[in-house]
């Protein structure tokens, strides 16, 4: 059995977040990709050449020139408009807890807005309440997507085996949201704002007992896509008693977002 490395708590001025460009920058991120998801869901450097010469970004966090996390951002357009498909985003687990996540994504945030994009979206497996956490309430994003088993069943330690069901996240970069809650004026919810709720004791229940992970996983899919199909959108997640409430508006409450239209299949089946 062996023991996890002690946690890190590096100096405030210790972590630069900056673009990776070098192949041998591109093998330290696949190396830690295999770190933290494994082999089966690693990127290889190959593709991440491709994508820094085809408008996508990888970013690294280095701690006095060790990665100790990266994200990797592909080029993307709907509708002739540019936007980025966060593909992952991870930091070592004995660098977590230090905001290095928020650091990545905040440095992403202002280099897509250099190059006039306005939209970043990626996926979250809705069942991980802390990422939920991070995603819509830290930084602002949205979620109005549902795709079942996105990935297929994988063998990471991460999806406990359970099917990949992802919520789709729009971090709009620009929106008043977006830049009240960097700001930290977070807004209130709509009076007729709707709840999905989950066990707040889910990480345990995911890994512990996987019959009942999985059927409260098919549960909240079907309550997800529901109200997602009756216009509904994504935007907090709260506690509530041994609850986690996932915070649900009507898009047109939510003050100066302007949604586009997708169509019916973007919603899940």
């Amino acid at each position: 059995m062996t023991s996890k490395a002690p946690r890190v708590r590096p100096d405030a001025d210790s972590i630069e977040i900056r673009h990776c460009e070098t192949l041998a920058e591109f093998e330290k991120c696949v190396q830690l990709e295999r770190t933290i998801w494994g082999e089966e869901l690693t990127v290889p450097a190959a593709v991440l050449v491709v994508e820094q010469h085809t408008g996508g970004h990888i970013l690294g966090a280095f701690d006095r020139g060790e990665l100790v996390g990266f994200t990797l951002a592909l080029a993307a357009h709907r509708a002739g408009q540019p936007f980025l498909h966060s593909h992952m985003t991870g930091v070592l687990e004995n660098y977590q807890n230090n905001g290095i996540g928020r650091k990545l994504k905040l440095f992403q945030r202002e280099a897509a807005l250099k190059q006039n994009i306005t939209l970043i979206e990626w996926t979250f497996d809705p069942l991980e309440l802390r990422n939920a956490h991070f995603n819509l309430v830290r930084l602002g994003a949205i979620a109005r997507r549902f795709i079942p088993n996105c990935y297929g069943i994988t063998e990471s330690k991460l999806d406990a085996g359970l099917p990949t069901d992802r919520l789709v996240a729009e971090w709009w970069l620009d929106s008043p949201r977006v830049k009240n809650i960097l700001v930290g004026r977070a807004s209130s919810a709509a009076e007729n704002h709707r709840t999905l709720s989950l066990p707040a004791s889910l990480a345990k229940i995911k890994f512990g007992d996987p019959a009942e992970a999985k059927g409260i996983q098919s549960k909240a899919r079907g309550e997800f896509q529901q109200l997602f199909r009756e216009g509904y959108v994504a935007t907090g997640i709260e506690p509530r008693g041994n609850a986690m409430d996932y915070i649900l508006q009507p898009a047109a409450s939510i003050a100066g977002l302007a949604l586009p239209e997708y169509p019916p299949n973007e919603f899940g089946h």
